[in-house]
């Protein structure tokens, strides 16, 4: 299927510009997904050498305490009524979004454009219906080949100072030169890991530092740009997750929120799934080991009728 380049849209008559809206189809609720065809499928497969299998999900109880301005869940063990030899568990107050996460297309809404595709109000998930729920991703099910961008350790080799604790910018053109470092093309329909290093630094900080983003959380992130959305897109990239907690610096209110978050651009104008917090230390560190950044990815969310979000149950694997 013959993309339009991004400066070409919508191709939807009287969809704002930048939308994808209609390119997939004027029913679609996959998005970018879509390019995740069988024959991609199959050349991924062709990414694993070694067979290292890296669990991308970080543990459900963390982080902990739950980042601003998500709460806990409770786990409870108990024994099945009449069946003395089994136990059951039940959860309560479980977020979806707390830990490891997809944000499925419903999360987000934009408050003049509104929801990817055009979708009214009322057919989407969380909203009063069932469309760009997590099931249809999970549906899908997100299998091709992942790249890593490591733009964490490229900071480190280049001796450029990072600030962790704040809500610091990663430009663009940064990783572009990671990519470049790291000899790896990004191919259309790739599943693109953004590791900037925020996950390890927040694992290592004392409970005084971790608790402080349970209060207000200055979190960095990647350029909010349309530069890098157009790049995003033109790239062909079918769905983007970092390890950070909202993928762009943060936070942003009100009119800026509106219009430079990235969550906007891609989850409601493009139809592009975000993932957060996802955990990629060990594949990082495999990848710096054996100088390759491209791996098999299969993800499968959870089949939540009608949800918004959900742990994203990632593999890789070198």
């Amino acid at each position: 299927m013959e993309l339009p380049q991004y400066d070409d849209l919508p191709i939807r008559q009287g969809a704002p510009a930048g939308c994808a809206w209609g390119v997939f189809g004027d029913d679609d609720e996959l998005g970018t997904l879509n390019l995740l065809t069988p024959q991609r499928v199959r050349e991924a497969i062709a990414e694993v050498r070694s067979g290292q299998c890296f669990s991308l999900d970080l543990p459900l109880n963390l982080p902990d305490p739950p980042i601003v301005p998500r709460t806990p869940y409770r786990h409870t063990v108990k024994g099945m009524p009449g069946y003395s030899d089994l136990l059951d568990d039940t959860l309560d107050n479980l977020n979806t979004q707390t830990s490891s996460q997809w944000d499925a297309l419903a999360h987000f809404r934009h408050a003049s454009v509104g929801l990817y595709n055009g979708f009214p109000d009322h057919q989407v998930a969380g909203r009063g219906g069932t469309k760009l729920g997590i099931d249809r991703i999970a549906s899908k099910v997100v299998a091709g080949r992942g790249v890593l961008i490591d733009i964490g350790r490229y900071y480190q080799r280049h001796k450029i100072a990072f600030d962790y604790s704040k809500a610091q910018v990663v430009a663009l053109a940064d990783l572009q030169a990671a990519l470049s470092e790291q000899r790896t093309a990004i191919k259309p329909g790739d599943i693109l890991l953004i590791r900037l290093g925020w996950l390890a630094y927040y694992l290592s900080a004392n409970l005084e530092v971790r608790r402080g983003y349970a209060v207000k959380a200055r979190l960095p992130g990647v350029e909010a740009s349309i530069d890098l959305v157009r790049w995003l897109w033109n790239s062909r990239v079918a769905a983007v997750a970092t390890d950070t907690p909202a993928l762009e610096a943060s936070p942003k209110y009100g009119a800026e929120r509106e219009r430079d978050t990235l969550h906007a651009h891609l989850l409601v104008y493009l139809g592009m799934p975000i993932g957060e917090l996802w955990d990629l230390e060990a594949l990082s560190q495999a990848c710096a080991n054996d100088g390759r950044y491209s791996f098999f990815l299969s993800s499968v969310p959870l089949k939540l009728p009608g949800g918004v979000g959900s742990p994203p149950n990632a593999v890789a694997i070198k």
